[in-house]
């Protein structure tokens, strides 16, 4: 019998069973490459602290301002990029984030001979530029988020999210070593004149390269589509068919969902335990454990390390806990599993008196705690794709701002009652963020 097909459907029928293309994880190493970059553009004016203060002459409480100013502009803006993201988009959303924060990163060297901020003084310009640069990379996390949410299938999703957020982790330890180098054999202005314009570079890329979805995308065949698509649907929607931006937000719902409320809550203390590692760790080691600075220094990226390790690994585990127990339980689990690994690690850390022994397992809790963090970000696009760029935005925001009170609320406990009263409340901290996940169902969409 004579086949009747036409050369058309043939056509169609061999792309479907072609081997599947792999952009999706190209986007997802471009994303997880533009995390990284944030990290370093944060961490380089504390890495060149002294010499920067030395040249401009600014006592310890200005430079403070200075630093502090970065945080302030990161804090209160992860929403509007988020939403921003879910209005018009995530290509021209994290492009433009990616440009503006470059910018500011470079324009760094310069702050105080720009137009208008010259007439502020040094430090003011200095300040503004940093609050601006925090402005852009606000952004980062919460579109990166969204486009995880349309470039991954539901088998892929938590592994390609884990991907992405590590690329915290080998800027923390890729950072201190470069700008180091570079500021000692060209001064403290080169790296930020450098990070600066790969960022610049890296954004024409983001543009050029990402789509909003990956239908858009003329990389893309057919086979990787049915793979993003998942084993619940055999066939993408035309792209016509689909709605690509939300025209009006439902904020109703998104403040209504506990799930929601509960991923703010876990986020913001999930992020206090964090920041100690990020603001006090290094202190703790050389002051209170009496590590010599060079120990110090390789303890200090101990705990990038795990998130390297750690955050993929859990990702991959969570998709795979999904797949036996469904979204509910499946993220539950493996969020239960990291949050509670961290808390048992940081209370026991604390109490530990061999330091190797005891540093360990506090480098191993943070890499539990950025584990479970991953799980957070995932749950969000889990929740709603459409608006995972405001969903993300407001668990950011609660995350900063948890981010914000640990310095504080650490120096204060462990100056009253010691340090390991510190830990221990960090550890206290992290248990509260388990308790929120009763109620976080992963399952449960708000569209």
């Amino acid at each position: 019998m004579v086949s009747t097909s036409s050369p058309l459907k043939s056509g169609q029928v061999a792309e479907s069973i072609a081997v599947p293309t792999r952009v999706r994880w190209s986007v997802v190493a471009l994303v997880a490459f533009v995390t990284g970059l944030t990290y370093v553009d944060r961490l380089n004016l504390g890495i060149v602290a002294k010499t920067f203060q030395e040249e401009f002459n600014f006592t310890t409480q200005t430079m403070g301002w200075i630093l502090g100013a970065f945080s302030l502009g990161y804090a209160w803006f992860h929403l509007p990029g988020g939403w921003l993201a879910d209005r018009f988009g995530s290509r021209r959303v994290l492009a433009g984030a990616i440009l503006w924060f470059s910018a500011f990163t470079a324009l760094t060297t310069i702050a105080p001979r720009l137009p208008i901020l010259n007439l502020v003084g040094a430090a003011w310009a200095f300040a503004i530029v940093r609050f601006l640069m925090g402005v852009g990379e606000s952004a980062a996390f919460p579109v990166g988020n969204k486009l995880m949410g349309y470039w991954l299938g539901p088998n892929e999703r938590g592994l390609g999210t884990s991907i992405f957020l590590s690329g915290v982790g080998v800027a923390g330890i890729i950072a201190p070593v470069l700008i180091t180098r570079m500021a000692i054999a060209y001064g403290w202005r080169a790296p930020f004149l450098v990070v600066g314009l790969i960022g610049i570079l890296a954004g024409f890329i983001c543009y050029s390269y990402v789509t909003d979805r990956p239908q858009e995308n003329p990389r893309v065949n057919a086979s990787e589509l049915a793979l993003i698509a998942g084993p619940a649907r055999t066939e993408v929607k035309p792209l016509q068919e689909q709605v690509s931006r939300v025209r009006s937000m439902p904020w109703s719902k998104v403040f209504s969902s506990p799930s929601i409320w509960g991923l703010m809550i876990s986020h913001f203390c999930l992020v206090y335990p964090l920041y100690i590692f990020f603001t006090w760790f290094f202190v703790y080691l050389v002051k209170i454990r009496g590590v010599t600075v060079s120990k110090a220094s390789f303890w200090g990226s101990a705990p990038f390390v795990a998130n390297i390790i750690m955050v993929p690994f859990w990702g991959w585990l969570s998709d795979r806990a999904v797949e036996k127990l469904g979204k509910q339980k499946g993220r539950r689990a493996t969020a239960w599993i990291g949050i509670a690994g961290s808390a048992l690690l940081l209370w026991s850390g604390s109490h530990t008196s061999n330091n190797t022994a005891a540093l360990l397992q506090l480098a191993i809790a943070a890499g539990f705690n950025f584990a479970a963090s991953a799980i957070l970000y995932t749950t969000c696009t889990d929740i709603s794709t459409k608006c995972s760029g405001s969903i993300s935005g407001i668990m950011a925001t609660f995350g900063s701002l948890g981010g914000a009170a640990s310095p504080v609320v650490t120096a204060l406990i462990a100056t009253k009652l010691g340090w390991s009263y510190a830990l221990d409340f960090a550890a206290l901290v992290t248990v509260i963020s388990g308790l929120a996940w009763f109620f976080i169902d992963a399952g449960r969409t708000i569209e």
